[in-house]
């Protein structure tokens, strides 16, 4: 059984989505249905939805999308990770209204679409450290090269709990490890950091990928971070980058075949439901 901690639904009927113009393979339609019938096949018991960094506008949107398609019947939605801006003035005013919202279980604002100085201003560290001994958490998405930056913002604020999205983003094509593993190592040393295995078959040889291309970042996220910090994401759709949803959930399963039943259920669902403390 396995707990989607990072799906993402696209209606470009309903949000903006500017980036997408630039990603012509994601710049359609990948809504609810799509994704529930490929759940529903591969043992997909909930999932939470990650915002898809839609127009500045449209983040109070996209939660009540989520939120609507959260009352469909046997929906496996759980909860949502919003989209928000901490360099603005007005994010206090935008956490007060999301402490109104059970849907949101945290936040995250992409670091790789920003100037490195965003993360680094004094503002946008005191708008995250609101966070501190909050229900929420926050994900950290950025590249592999940033990651320095990350452990700043999370030595910054040592009473927020941080979720790395996609093991750090390393260039597995490009097969640069050495200095990933290092960062990883340094950013794991930080107790109130969990590691999102989610999705890195989009950051291989889209053609040419292999188990054993994926098995040292897939094995280094975990020995870094130990079974009991570690969770499970899908990354739907931008997994199908580099082969789809199936073929992510089968190297999951074949990297993690040598494991216990224990660290198996720790990874597939345990950690996230305990993270965000959900009751399926």
């Amino acid at each position: 059984m396995l707990f989607d901690t990072h799906l993402h639904l696209i209606y470009p009927n309903r949000l903006r989505y500017p980036w997408l113009n630039d990603v012509p393979a994601l710049n359609k339609p990948y809504q609810y249905e799509d994704y529930e019938r490929d759940a529903a096949r591969l043992g997909i018991i909930g999932s939470m939805h990650m915002e898809v960094d839609v127009a500045a506008e449209d983040i109070k949107a996209e939660t009540n999308l989520v939120k609507d398609i959260q009352t469909l019947p046997k929906s496996l939605i759980r909860g949502a990770i919003s989209a928000c801006r901490p360099e603005e003035e007005g994010f206090a005013d935008f956490l007060d209204w999301a402490s109104d919202q059970t849907l949101i279980k945290g936040f995250r604002r992409v670091l790789h679409v920003v100037p490195d100085a965003v993360s680094r201003q004094s503002g946008f560290r005191n708008n995250i450290n609101r966070l501190s001994k909050t229900r929420f958490t926050y994900d950290i998405c950025c590249r592999a090269d940033q990651l320095y930056d990350a452990i700043d913002l999370v030595d910054a604020c040592p009473n927020v709990r941080f979720v790395l999205d996609h093991c750090g983003v390393p260039d597995i094509a490009g097969e640069v490890f050495d200095p990933w593993a290092k960062a990883m190592r340094d950013l794991a040393k930080r107790p109130n950091v969990t590691a999102k295995l989610s999705g890195i078959i989009a950051y291989g040889d889209p053609q040419n990928w292999t188990v054993e291309d994926m098995r040292p970042y897939f094995d280094q996220t975990v020995d870094s971070f130990g079974t009991d910090r570690i969770i499970w994401g899908s990354d739907s759709p931008v997994c199908f980058l580099g082969g789809g949803l199936p073929t992510w959930v089968a190297l999951t399963y074949a990297l993690t075949g040598s494991w216990s039943d224990n660290e198996k259920a720790a990874l597939y669902h345990q950690n996230a439901l305990r993270l965000w403390d959900i009751t399926l």
